[in-house]
């Protein structure tokens, strides 16, 4: 059923998130040990920072996973209601 507030009850797929962020996760590590140990300072940053930012997507992953329902919910859950007194 649509409500026309899809936009602000949209629901994550945290669990391909979760896989996807894991996988660049691995990625990222692996492209700062190979481009730190050829002699490549800058792409190896460029990973590092990378890694960085992964390993902060995840955990912001992880913690909503955590929460349960609220921000996981199954189909059995309804969209939430928009709040009724919007600002513009």
């Amino acid at each position: 059923m649509r409500t026309g507030s899809e936009p602000t009850t949209a629901r994550s797929a945290l669990r391909t998130r979760f896989w996807l962020s894991v996988w660049g996760l691995v990625w990222a590590v692996f492209g700062t040990a190979a481009f730190a140990l050829t002699g490549r300072p800058g792409w190896a940053v460029a990973c590092g920072v990378l890694w960085l930012v992964i390993t902060v997507d995840l955990t912001l992953i992880v913690r909503h996973i955590r929460q349960g329902p609220h921000y996981q919910p199954g189909p059995g859950i309804p969209p939430y209601r928009p709040p009724e007194n919007r600002r513009p």
